[in-house]
């Protein structure tokens, strides 16, 4: 049986692709479907661009820092705090994206274009594997940088 190949993008290059409530669940509604599809075998995971501003390359940079609160990520309309929904708890729930891609019966592979940081960074490491480009491809790791975790 030939198994297909699924291509899901961050699509936000101007900010490195940095994810928000929103894009965390369409990751989770893509993943899942690819999980649960039997005409898929691969998933590779990457970051369009490149970016208008500078021409940078990402895969993703982690959560967008703009609409962070102390409970979490928030669901925005914009890109200011001003646009944060009150209404909405904040949410660390790409550890849910994470969790998906460990226990994928399917190949994983992020295809990093450029930075990798953050959560990201943290995505490509629970994927199987890594193609990564050699010229352009940069790795970091900053969730103290940011208090990602409680303590």
């Amino acid at each position: 049986v030939d198994q297909g190949t699924v291509r899901i993008a961050f699509d936000r290059p101007d900010i490195r692709n940095a994810f928000r409530p929103n894009t965390v669940d369409e990751l989770y509604t893509a993943l899942d479907h690819a999980r649960m599809s039997t005409d898929v075998g691969v998933v590779l995971l990457t970051g369009n661009g490149p970016s208008t501003k500078d021409g940078g390359w990402s895969f993703c940079s982690g959560g967008d820092q703009r609409i962070r609160g102390k409970d979490g990520y928030k669901y925005a309309d914009g890109d200011t705090s001003e646009t944060i929904d009150p209404a909405q708890v904040g949410r660390l729930h790409i550890l849910e994206c994470q969790r998906l891609i460990r226990m994928m019966p399917k190949i994983v592979m992020c295809v990093v274009p450029g930075w990798a940081a953050g959560g990201g960074h943290s995505l490509h490491v629970t994927a199987d594997l890594t193609l990564a480009s050699r010229e352009h491809a940069r790795f970091k790791q900053t969730d103290t940088d940011v208090a990602s975790f409680d303590g």
